[in-house]
């Protein structure tokens, strides 16, 4: 899943981030935190020494701090992670739900594919075979994937994006092209609404008696 870069504001001048993980529980009794990654590169990312802002409700004791990475890991192909000054459960715990961000400028000697600010999606026509279907009226970041919202008619799609579905994002052109499956923005017919052949009256198939010698 590609990461995203946000415009965080703060107390600092506003600076862009980019979202790289969500801790979603704590893992054995030593500290260990299941992540949610954000980023195709987790173990590029979560190297020991990286350090991520936290972003946590205001009544949390982690609010407006940082976490540095002290190990990294796959565990039955789920990635851990240990921070520094977390050693025991109970501090684990603590920082579930937590997402980590890290600045954009600590990443600017390699830029990221694929990776746009949710502001530059906002607004930009859907398209569909060189036709404009909608608009793109938010981006909502779920644990299984990231969602377009498309306005289309007088209704919301949800439109996965993944490569498969969303193969262009055109941010100069101010288009996103997509390649939905059947049924995404539009009905399918029913078994009642597919056309069937030619009635045959009882009659039809007496038709040649007529014919018949006596």
């Amino acid at each position: 899943m590609a990461e995203v870069k946000v415009p965080r504001h703060d107390a600092q001048p506003p600076r862009a981030q980019l979202r790289v993980g969500r801790l979603v529980k704590a893992h054995g009794l030593k500290g260990a935190l299941k992540l949610e990654l954000y980023t195709d590169d987790p173990d590029g990312r979560f190297v020991p020494g990286a350090s991520f802002t936290l972003q946590v409700p205001e009544s949390s004791p982690w609010h407006s701090k940082t976490v540095t990475v002290r190990e990294f890991r796959w565990m039955n192909s789920h990635p851990v992670v240990f921070f520094e000054g977390v050693d025991d459960r109970t501090g684990a715990e603590s920082l579930v739900k937590a997402i980590l961000w890290v600045d954009e400028d600590a990443t600017a000697s390699e830029p990221e594919d694929d990776a746009w600010y949710d502001h530059q999606l906002t607004g930009l026509d859907v398209v569909r075979d060189g036709v404009v279907i909608g608009t793109l009226s938010r981006v909502d970041h779920l644990p299984a994937q990231d969602l377009l919202i498309v306005r289309s008619g007088d209704r919301d799609v949800l439109v996965p994006f993944v490569k498969a579905i969303v193969p262009e994002v055109d941010i100069a052109g101010g288009r996103v092209v997509v390649t939905p499956p059947p049924g995404l923005f539009e009905e399918l017919p029913s078994d009642d609404d597919e056309p069937t052949g030619p009635e045959v009256s009882a009659d039809d198939g007496a038709a040649g008696d007529d014919d018949t010698e006596s």
